[in-house]
């Protein structure tokens, strides 16, 4: 059975090269020639690192991915909820839903329905592509990938067999580097959040009135305002909060943060929060949602046509994955546009692989990481009301790797060393591409 990675190593490298540019223009073209200027700059930092190019370049990996022959898939393991962009960097603090801080997987822009693999494989790769950067040797990666793909398969097996069913990282349990992401989310405040966001003006907070916001006519906030009334009814009944919470105190458009923002409409809107005291207003983004790179290789007409637009994905998916979901989570149109919805939390902290080089300091990290993977795909928030997967996904994926799962981590082990090595070389033909101004639009 050839693997990807050996298809990859068949093409010339002008072939290749092509491929990626096409997996770009394939899936973002419109968006480029929209704002040209913030993709550049995406690609700027695409281009510092391997690691940055896999974090902006997840269309390229589902169009490798999705043509190996994956001996753990079948018909329900296929048919899985994703996180969808599973990279070593996309976990963080969140304040859930029953008021604990915990760390998890976090940003479901991409999460949809599609093979439990695809995002074991992205976590992976993703590690090994930091192992490299670190320049830690090939017996030192390999084991890292060891640990992943073990924790992960051992956590499948916890929740399969009602051992663990309540696991979940916050301050009372984790430790090492975890903890200290814990504990910097937990030192954040909602008004250090608001008083960074907003002024107050004549008594009342509004939008700071700099290079973050770009001011809307009257006429746009009308339209935002008629988006909002149809979001909050998205919101389930169990979630939601006084009339008084959802009073909008000002609106104004965001600009595109990260990689995976470039050029994208984004609504920041300022609501009144529980009470009337101005350090508990609430802030919340609504987001134009963009079809989940995954999606497109997914042959299952069942999902295509279950969502009513990409902003339903959005809300729907992460529902499907995270416990205790952001009350605030939901979707709506804006000019015909999906949009999803969410608080801007604040107590949000991110995972910096940037000091977190000890070895042993490594693996419980990774450890922990795969853990949560596993939970994601087994468990879901009590108010998702998705009818799309009707069976136990930790039982299907519990019994393609029951007895197996020496053979699971091996495969996942060649796959991640393999194909990390493929996007080392990528990164130097998408470097090479762009700074020779090969890819159309820019």
């Amino acid at each position: 059975m050839q693997t990807i990675s050996e298809k990859i190593r068949q093409q010339s490298p002008d072939e290749r090269q092509a491929f990626i540019i096409k997996s770009f223009t394939d899936n973002y073209a419109d968006l480029i020639s929209g704002d040209t200027s913030a993709w550049r700059g995406k690609f700027r930092k695409m281009a510092e690192s391997a690691f940055a190019f896999y974090r902006g370049s997840a269309a390229l990996f589902y169009a490798d991915v999705s043509q190996e022959q994956d001996p753990f898939l079948n018909e329900k393991t296929s048919r899985v909820w994703i996180q969808g962009d599973l990279h070593a960097e996309n976990f963080g603090t969140y304040m859930n839903g029953a008021g604990v801080l915990v760390f998890d997987v976090n940003d479901f822009d991409e999460a949809t329905v599609a093979p439990f693999t695809w995002d074991v494989k992205r976590f992976c790769a993703s590690l090994a592509l930091i192992g490299y950067q670190k320049a830690l040797s090939d017996n030192e990666i390999r084991h890292i990938l060891t640990v992943a793909a073990q924790g992960y398969a051992r956590q499948i097996s916890r929740f399969a067999t009602s051992q663990d069913r309540n696991f979940v990282l916050n301050t009372s349990n984790a430790e090492g580097a975890i903890l200290e992401v814990l504990r910097n989310g937990r030192q954040r405040t909602r008004v250090g959040l608001l008083d960074y966001e907003t002024d107050i003006v004549e008594g009342d907070r509004q939008f700071k009135n700099n290079y973050n916001f770009i001011q809307l006519t009257d006429a746009e906030k009308m339209n935002v305002k008629a988006a909002l009334m149809e979001y909050f009814e998205t919101i389930p009944k169990r979630k939601r909060r006084s009339s008084l919470t959802y009073s909008i105190k000002d609106i104004a458009r965001r600009k595109g943060l990260g990689i995976g923002s470039a050029g994208l409409l984004i609504i920041s809107v300022l609501l009144e929060g529980e009470t009337e005291a101005l350090e508990n207003d609430i802030l919340i983004s609504m987001k134009v949602a963009l079809p989940s790179a995954a999606s497109k290789y997914v042959n299952d007409p069942s999902v295509a046509n279950y969502f009513k637009h990409e902003g339903h994905r959005t809300a729907t998916s992460q529902r499907a994955l995270q416990v205790n979901a952001d009350p605030f989570l939901g979707y709506t149109n804006l000019d015909g546009v999906g949009m999803f919805v969410t608080e801007i939390s604040p107590y949000t902290a991110d995972l910096d692989w940037g000091d977190i080089n000890d070895m042993d300091d490594i693996l419980q990290v990774v450890d922990y990481l795969s853990r949560c993977i596993a939970k994601i795909h087994c468990v879901s928030d009590e108010d998702s009301d998705q009818t799309l997967i009707d069976y136990s996904t930790e039982d299907a994926i519990y019994e393609v790797l029951n007895g197996r799962e020496s053979d699971f981590v091996d495969y996942i082990v060649r796959f991640s060393e393999s194909y990390a090595e493929c996007v080392r070389n990528d990164h130097r033909l998408f470097v090479d591409a762009f700074r020779n101004r090969l890819i159309p639009g820019l």
